[in-house]
């Protein structure tokens, strides 16, 4: 059987990593920053050689920023003769061949948001892409927008997908979908609304009571500030109590 060429790998969710054929490519600081920037801003069209070299080398002046650009692509790999940048007189843009895992991500979290039908979902690996952030160790002055941009994208998706989810009654789904999001960013508020949400449609009041408990003390702890009406309503009728005299036992009539 004839195997398909490899293709190389570029992740970027987490951390980041570049394999081809199941061994990692070693590359400098700076190739990583040139490969991330192009796959991350320029996706969809090529970069020009000026404004790359602005952008990684800010403190540079210009004549020695475009040299460091030159630098960095004469000494970037090419495993096995494959090139990773296609490079034009006056622009560059990644080859065509190479797999990005943050394209798959934002793919996926335009097909959730989209979906009529969500039966067709995708599998607990695919959601776990959705639930790591855009290289979030690095402090790139020019990732900072980018980052938070996949992040609204990635957390909106999930949490419409839960909703959609749990109105089928797929409930572990939904409740898998809703988690992820509360594991990617703890204190929003939208991401524990559609969990407690999956409870109450599955009739589990204490587990949608324990979720709401736990983002009430989070939030307290970590911005002193009280969960928002919306949360609230969810919760309420779970949080109303008889009062005692209705439940207490009658006396017992004392004999004379």
């Amino acid at each position: 059987m004839d195997r398909s060429p490899p293709t190389p790998r570029l992740s970027l969710l987490g951390g980041f990593d570049l394999v081809f054929d199941g061994e990692p490519v070693v590359l400098s600081v700076p190739a990583r920053s040139l490969l991330a920037l192009l796959a991350i801003a320029h996706r969809h069209r090529p970069a020009s050689r000026t404004g790359l070299a602005e952008r990684l080398w800010v403190e540079a002046p210009p004549a020695q920023a475009a040299s460091n650009l030159r630098s960095v692509l004469w000494r970037l790999p090419r495993p096995r003769g494959r090139q990773l940048v296609r490079s034009e007189a006056t622009s560059l843009r990644l080859a065509a061949d190479l797999e990005v895992d943050v394209w798959r991500g934002e793919a996926l979290a335009e097909a959730l948001c989209a979906a009529a039908d969500p039966l067709s979902h995708p599998g607990v690996q695919d959601l776990a892409i959705l639930g790591m952030d855009l290289l979030p160790d690095w402090d790139d002055e020019w990732l900072s927008v980018e980052r938070e941009s996949y992040r609204q994208k990635r957390l909106h998706a999930l949490e419409r997908y839960s909703a959609r989810l749990r109105e089928r009654g797929r409930f572990v789904d939904a409740l898998l979908a809703g988690l992820t999001a509360v594991r990617s960013e703890p204190l929003r508020e939208t991401a524990h609304r559609r969990v407690i949400e999956v409870h109450l449609a599955e009739g589990n009041y204490s587990e949608a009571l324990r979720q709401y408990q736990g983002y009430e003390q989070l939030l307290a702890d970590e911005l002193g500030l009280p969960p928002s009406p919306a949360i609230e309503e969810l919760v309420a009728p779970l949080k109303r109590r008889p009062s005692r005299s209705r439940h207490r036992p009658p006396k017992r009539a004392t004999r004379a």
